[in-house]
């Protein structure tokens, strides 16, 4: 299929590659701008990424943080969206492969985020729970309900223990807000579907290598969140790494834990493509951008956010994997490309840091706002629910997730405890 039927026409051809913030501030950045923009993704749908965590904890509805691409650009002229996964870029003739056939382009931008790093650990890859997509979420919501299926039906008392232990690896937001959804289950949902266990037997670990928890925060919202933390009874383990998971027991530099699950959130690299030179454009997982977003000496292929690598004085190795600076870096690429068409030069991107949070349950937040303002406590989660909240995609959605969270907090309950779709591991069968 010449093009993915995409109609030819005189007009610049912007290839975006990802509907992440990144790729989708671009696009609209560049709406009624004379481009023909396409964009690919393998997904139909643009995911809120911080909010995934509660879909995996049974909090909201999975298509509650999703929203259709194609309906984001309805009203968009010469916008074109495919279903598609790019395989390799042939860079001297212009064209993208992708699973459904090849794509020209005039600019390419790739957009395509991030996928989980184990750092080579293959058994670990194999055997624990990632959660970087809706599909994932699922998953990982299937399995904590089928464990305690399960662990309501054993009469081993270490194989149910193991059953209702979780070891979650990672002390960054996303394992931080893990760990405090867990410990609002135990205390006010699972008790009541499961009166016959014992929860008094159920563990939640949180693991982080560094020394504390939030480690790109400051020392005043990483010591609070901790002790929320602590307070709501999650296991901390500082200054620890994993060694391995065999699908039963958390091997570390310090201690053996028995868990049936392990969910990981140490890490992340780049989604990055074939087709480029790897040595000279990309770098632990992220292409090696300039300050104007280009790839190495490819004045036409430009990469975004989690899988551009830009070494600036502030950040020498590159810039934080958040979506600040995704939607940054997409808004400023547009600007670039107008600016081109008019005859001038681009502009460096630079980043403005508005700040990082993180909730650890109801009432328990750290949020640092332009390296100023610092908040905790019921101040920091009334922030932190209002940012996520506007930076929802679609009136629908925002308007769904914030009645689930006020239901969710007068009723000490999550409604959507549900195994649409049981979960198996296929290697951890085969192990068994």
């Amino acid at each position: 299929m010449a093009d993915l039927n995409i109609p030819k026409t005189n007009a610049e051809r912007i290839l975006i590659l990802g509907g992440g913030f990144a790729g989708l501030n671009l696009a609209k950045a560049l709406k009624n701008k004379g481009k023909q923009v396409v964009m690919l993704d393998k997904h139909n749908y643009h995911t809120f990424q911080p909010l995934l965590y509660q879909v995996a904890t049974a909090g909201l509805e999975p298509d509650s943080i999703a929203y259709p691409i194609r309906n984001i650009f309805k009203d968009y002229p010469n916008f074109y969206f495919r279903m598609a996964k790019a395989e390799r870029i042939e860079s001297e003739k212009n064209i993208l492969h992708t699973n459904i056939g090849p794509i020209s382009y005039d600019k390419l931008i790739i957009a395509t985020g991030s996928e989980t790093n184990y750092f080579g650990m293959k058994e670990v890859e194999q055997k624990s729970m990632p959660m970087k997509t809706v599909p994932e979420a699922l998953n990982l919501r299937s399995l904590i309900l089928q464990n305690f299926e399960a662990a309501s039906l054993t009469v081993d008392l270490k194989e149910r223990e193991r059953l209702m232990n979780f070891v979650i690896v990672g002390g960054g937001p996303t394992g931080t807000e893990l760990a405090g959804a867990f410990a609002e289950l135990k205390s006010h949902v699972l008790p009541n579907d499961y009166p016959d266990l014992d929860f008094r037997r159920m563990s939640i670990h949180l693991v982080e290598m560094a020394d504390k928890v939030l480690p790109p925060m400051s020392k005043f919202s990483s010591a609070h969140a901790l002790s929320y933390l602590e307070k709501l009874g999650v296991q901390v383990w500082l200054n620890t790494a994993v060694k391995g998971y065999d699908g039963k027991t958390v091997s570390t530099n310090k201690s053996e834990l028995p868990a049936s699950t392990l969910i990981w959130a140490a890490g992340v690299k780049g989604n990055v493509i074939e087709g480029l030179k790897e040595k000279e454009d990309f770098d632990k997982g992220r292409y090696i951008v300039n300050e104007f977003n280009q790839i190495g000496q490819h004045q036409n292929v430009f990469a975004l956010g989690d899988v551009a690598g830009m070494s600036t004085k502030e950040f020498p190795t590159g810039h934080p994997m958040l979506a600040q600076v995704a939607i940054q870096q997409g808004q400023n690429l547009a600007k670039n490309i107008i600016r081109s068409d008019k005859g001038r030069s681009y502009r460096p991107f630079k980043y403005k840091d508005l700040g990082s949070m993180a909730t650890v349950g109801r009432n328990k937040a750290v949020v640092e706002l332009y390296n100023k303002i610092m908040l905790k406590g019921f101040p920091g989660w009334a922030v932190w629910m209002l940012v996520h909240l506007i930076s929802l995609v679609g009136f629908r959605n925002r308007l769904v997730v914030l009645l689930n969270w006020f239901v969710n907090y007068f009723s000490y309950d999550r409604k959507i405890r549900l195994i649409i779709r049981p979960f198996e591991n296929p290697f951890m069968k085969k192990s068994e």
